[in-house]
């Protein structure tokens, strides 16, 4: 996906220099500064206290940089004391892990994560909230949900020895009613997360869309509108005309407004600005990046970003080097432990299993075989391979520009047993090899050339 069907007329640039009296929006951090990306932080338990074999040197990596981010899906409780309640909606499982994952991510060298899920409300607001606690207890900075809109979409700051780096934390995939408000006039602001809210259409070909029209012009409720002969709206549902049958996104331009802006005030006030989204259009099956996206990243580097993270499909994407600063458009599970998760009595139901019966882990076990189809398409027993390889990247910067990024290869332990599965380590040989071909495949549309050297992809700009 080089080139796609949203250019950058969708996000008109602004006119002028934002930055003229304000700042640079050029890069500010001292020489050797270094940012550690990695993906879904899925875990329910403390590891540090644990002799997970390579795991020492997971934590080695990411103990070694100035800034190491991650996106935490889990919502952080206590079952005991809990006073909340799992959500009738909720996105997909209810996500939850123990009040020590805070000190041990903080030890495992986590100082900046994103809040702005599919699972930010799994166990509502009270959820949410002691997340919140005990994530600022631990002195992780973390952005992306709040006690309403502007909080929640606010650049939030973490102060390192090479400068002051920003992270706004937004999502395009997420439950309706977890999305933030502000107040207006009496009517207080609502809890939640920052939201980009996309319109999703149904790319077919012409003579397709044609016998959709035929459908829809006999349906008793269809209302009288302005023909479009290259659009089609059926039952609800946006069918378009195109050459490649799929999926297409039109992002909302007031989100898009809001997200600009606070990417833009969050560079004001930093040295280095992160923005990072959660979602997983077009689905958890596909490889590429959703169509809106590429002009969008484009949109939010020149707004001030120094680095984009996407995540949310659970798998690799491709990544582009724009104007000097990485994009990544999926970095995948870096966790997958949701060993420890309570499912609720909802998510029993849905897989047609009885809590007096069966087990938690035989409903999560399920979950997966149903609920995440492998890259080709297939559904196995467990998630597909793919969902358990991924990258730690490693960014470093001199005289303000990228020098270099470094992609190490990890596995999570698809083939252990469900108690011990999700835990990263470093892969050689072989397996280096086919995630980090992958990851070339997948970014060569975007001009990328990643270089294999002893087992770790190397981008130098």
């Amino acid at each position: 996906m080089g080139k796609n069907s949203h250019d950058n007329d969708q996000y008109p640039a602004q006119s002028g220099n934002e930055f003229d009296t304000v700042g640079s929006i050029a890069t500010n951090v001292a020489d050797g500064f270094t940012m550690v990306a990695v993906g879904d932080l899925i875990v329910s338990r403390p590891l540090t206290k644990y002799q997970h074999p390579g795991f020492d040197e997971i934590v080695a990596i990411l103990r070694g940089a100035d800034v190491t981010f991650g996106n935490m899906e889990m919502n952080i409780i206590d079952i005991r004391s809990f006073t909340g309640s799992p959500q009738a909606e909720y996105g997909g499982a209810y996500l939850s892990s123990l009040p020590q994952i805070g000190p041990d991510l903080k030890d495992m060298g986590f100082n900046v994560v994103s809040r702005a899920t599919n699972h930010t409300l799994d166990w509502g607001i009270e959820g949410m909230r002691e997340t919140s606690r005990v994530l600022d207890e631990n002195g992780i900075i973390h952005a992306g949900a709040g006690e309403n809109l502007a909080q929640a979409s606010a650049a939030r700051f973490l102060e390192t020895a090479r400068g002051r780096v920003a992270v706004v934390s937004f999502a395009s995939s997420f439950t309706p009613m977890s999305r933030a408000c502000d107040p207006a006039n009496e009517a207080p602001g609502r809890p939640g997360l920052n939201a980009l809210r996309l319109e999703k259409s149904i790319v077919v070909p012409a003579e397709m869309l044609d016998g959709l029209r035929r459908v829809r012009d006999v349906l008793p409720d269809t209302e009288p509108g302005r023909e479009d002969p290259n659009r089609v709206v059926l039952a609800g549902v946006t069918y378009k005309a195109g050459e490649k049958a799929g999926y297409s996104y039109e992002a909302d331009p007031r989100d898009v407004a809001n997200i600009l802006r606070n990417v833009r005030r969050g560079k004001q006030f930093s040295d280095f600005c992160i923005a990072t989204n959660h979602g997983h259009e077009p689905g958890g099956w596909c490889q590429e990046a959703p169509d809106y996206a590429q002009s969008f990243a484009h949109r939010l580097i020149d707004a001030g970003a120094d680095a984009y993270v996407a995540h949310g499909p659970h798998q690799l994407r491709g990544i582009e080097i724009y104007k000097g600063r990485p994009i990544f458009y999926s970095l995948g599970n870096f966790f997958y432990d949701p060993l420890h998760t309570p499912a609720g009595a909802d998510m029993f139901d849905v897989y047609g299993k009885d809590p007096r019966v069966d087990t938690d882990a035989e409903v999560t076990v399920d979950e997966e075989a149903k609920g995440y189809p492998t890259a080709e398409g297939l559904v196995g027993s467990v998630t597909g391979q793919v969902h358990y390889e991924s990258v730690i990247t490693v960014g470093r910067f001199e005289q303000n520009e990228l020098a270099e990024l470094r992609l190490y290869p990890v596995e999570l332990g698809r083939s252990k047993r469900f108690a011990n599965r999700g835990i990263p380590r470093l892969v050689t040989g072989p397996q280096a090899k086919v995630i980090l071909e992958r990851l070339q495949k997948l970014s060569k549309p975007f001009g990328t050339k990643i270089a294999i050297e002893n087992d770790v992809g190397v981008i130098r700009p």
